[in-house]
């Protein structure tokens, strides 16, 4: 008789199926907000149209930053000029918006009737005086997420090669560093920077909301280390120089085209460091910085400890606990690190498509904490066909599903938790003091559960499916 053993390392199946997200246009709802002095200019269909209206639910009182070039019959058929009815829209935009820069967002359909984006872009540019930045970001892609991937690679090509001569200009250009100044005497300013470890110059890439930009950038302050800047700036008048040499490192998992045009088309060095999501990937992230730059960290253990205990009240809830990813955002394999952290076991790890060089150190660091906490392994599948998936869930039977929005109500009907993996997309997730916002949202479910059940709303379920 033979005994059957755990997996030593993380299995990777490949399976066939559909990807079940959004369409990458999405990512124009949190750029134009970010970059606040640009315009997102999306040519496509009138579906495309319809999905921005109905997914991003513009605040009536807002006008947005972004536009839909609907293409008709004449455009598809070459029966119209492009480039004449681009300049047209383009000096529209001008006239009303005047901003610093226009992103043209290609869709399926301008692939399709190949539609010379970047041939037109550089002449209209030279016509109209404002720079144009092209992005393929359409639904070729494998996840939704990768919209924001396209639209850096594309603006990563735009970055100043060289750094201002006076050091006065270069300051003003940091607008990182502009932000943690405010209000402060210039004696202190000095005092601070001579804090800094003498260390080659680090940019970020990733779009985050300004005050988590802080929180990281006060995070390595801490160590010593400066931020040079972010990509995207606040601005994209602020864009960072990026030199040979100059060092990167990513803020998320789905960035895999930014790091490699960082690499290859800029010649930069990128930090293959876990992402600082939860405390234990926040810590990661910060120590592998030093690492590179040969700092010793400072306070790290402590600063994990003290997030881990403030957020004991929602571990709590899900220690022992099951879960399973069917596959939607990339962050899939983040998530699941830090939840098998929390004392939970991941089942099943799905993902629309798995980039190991760049997420190397985010699979070991996985494989790590399953090891530490004494949990199995998942298996983690790459384009998983959701029938399969489907079959699976119900075999296991996992404690929460976090999946896309098509299937989680057709598995709460059948008596499964579902989250929506969408909402870690837009919520709060990194650094230390987020951890509490990503517990806050995968426990909803199984707390919501808990207080129906003090309602006796459980067993008035039970009866009515008897009947």
């Amino acid at each position: 008789m033979t005994i059957a053993q755990e997996p030593a390392a993380l299995n990777f199946e490949c399976e066939t199926g559909n990807y079940h997200t959004f369409c990458p246009i999405s990512c124009v709802a949190w750029l134009y907000q970010k970059i606040e002095d640009s315009f997102f200019l999306v040519i496509g269909t009138k579906t495309c149209g319809y999905f921005l209206q109905n997914a991003m639910g513009v605040m009536i009182f807002a006008e947005p930053r972004y536009a839909m070039a609907e293409l008709e019959e004449g455009d598809i058929s070459a029966q119209l000029n492009d480039y004449e009815e681009l300049k047209r829209l383009c000096e529209q935009i001008k006239r009303d918006r005047n901003p610093s820069v226009i992103v043209w967002i290609g869709t399926c359909t301008t692939e399709i009737i190949k539609m010379d984006l970047e041939g037109l872009a550089p002449k209209l540019e030279g016509e109209i005086g404002i720079p144009i930045v092209v992005a393929r970001a359409n639904g070729l892609d494998y996840a939704f997420t990768q919209g924001e991937d396209t639209v850096l690679a594309a603006m990563a090509n735009r970055c100043p090669d060289k750094a201002p001569v006076a050091e006065a200009e270069k300051n003003e250009r940091n607008a990182i560093q502009k932000l943690l100044n405010f209000g402060k005497k210039k004696e202190d300013v000095a005092q601070e920077e001579s804090e800094y470890v003498d260390h080659p110059p680090l940019v970020l890439f990733g779009s985050l909301p300004d005050p988590v930009v802080t929180q990281l950038t006060l995070e390595l302050k801490k160590q010593g280390i400066k931020v040079s800047g972010w990509l995207p700036a606040k601005r994209f008048t602020e864009l960072p120089v990026l030199e040979e040499g100059y060092y990167v490192a990513g803020v998320n998992p789905f960035l895999s085209r930014t790091a490699t045009t960082l690499m290859r088309r800029r010649k930069c060095k990128l930090i293959g460091a876990p992402f600082p999501i939860g405390p234990d990937g926040t810590r990661a992230w910060i120590e592998k910085i030093c690492s590179v730059f040969g700092i010793t960290p400072k306070g790290l253990e402590e600063r994990e400890a003290q997030i881990w205990a403030g957020v004991e009240d929602y571990v709590k809830l899900i220690r022992g606990k099951s879960v399973f990813f069917m596959g939607d955002n990339l962050l899939e394999v983040s998530l699941a690190r830090f939840l098998v952290r929390c004392g939970m076991t991941v089942q099943e790890v799905g993902i629309p498509y798995m980039d190991k060089r760049y997420q190397a150190a985010e699979l070991a660091m996985l494989e790590q904490a399953c090891h530490e906490m004494g949990v199995p392994l998942p298996t983690i599948v790459e384009k998983p066909d959701n029938y399969n998936q489907l079959q699976r869930i119900y075999e296991l039977q996992p404690d929460l599903v976090i999946t896309g929005m098509a299937h989680a109500n057709p598995l709460e009907a059948r008596g499964i938790n579902t989250k929506w993996s969408v909402e870690f997309t837009f919520a709060q997730i990194h650094g230390f003091s987020n951890a509490r916002d990503i517990l806050e949202l995968v426990t909803r479910p199984l707390r919501r559960n808990n207080n129906l059940k003090d309602l006796g709303w459980d067993k008035l379920v039970r009866e009515e499916a008897k009947i």
